[in-house]
């Protein structure tokens, strides 16, 4: 049905927020079916720079899967990277590198961090607060992978503060230990 009403636009005019619709459901379909090599095709088909930006920037708020969404974020950061304000680009980067920690940790654990996709370092503290210390590894060394040379709101070193202040809590016991009499 899609490639028929694209075969229509082809042939007739149609309004550009139909367009865009239109556009935007395809994607969504193309990418919850997981097929990201249609999914690229057709964004690539697009003539127009502005819709291909709205289309991807829609299909992304629409929240959809977690491979979905780092697809989505990866090609608006790829392909749009200047025409977005700084605050979106610090956003749709925040939710690229999230959604590939989310994509580090084992797959039946992912739900339980999903809502955080978009917030990488509130993920890592929960990931420390729940004790989780293997993954909090593959999250670090990820991070420290991705955060090279970008700038989307924090630093390694935000990330080495975070470690350092829970592995001081680690340390910190809250009762003193008792001499012991002979």
């Amino acid at each position: 049905d899609y490639e028929l009403c694209e075969d229509w636009e082809h042939l007739y005019p149609v309004p550009r927020e139909d367009l865009i619709n239109l556009h935007r459901e395809h994607l969504l379909h193309l990418l919850e079916m997981g097929d990201m090599e249609k999914a690229l095709q057709l964004l690539q088909r697009i003539e127009d720079p502005g819709v291909c930006l709205a289309i991807s920037e829609q299909s992304l708020d629409q929240h959809p899967n977690l491979a979905a969404s780092h697809f989505l974020a990866d090609y608006l950061t790829a392909h749009f990277y200047a025409s977005l304000t700084t605050a979106r680009r610090n956003e749709i980067q925040a939710l690229y590198i999230g959604s590939k920690m989310l994509l580090t940790l084992p797959e039946l654990s992912r739900v339980n961090y999903v809502h955080l996709s978009s917030r990488p370092l509130l993920m890592l503290e929960q990931l420390l607060m729940n004790m989780k210390v293997d993954w909090v590894a593959l999250a670090v060394q990820t991070l420290h992978q991705l955060l090279a040379g970008q700038e989307i709101g924090f630093t390694v070193e935000d990330i080495d503060s975070l470690l350092s202040k829970y592995a001081e809590k680690a340390l910190n016991f809250p009762f003193t230990l008792k001499e012991k009499r002979s």
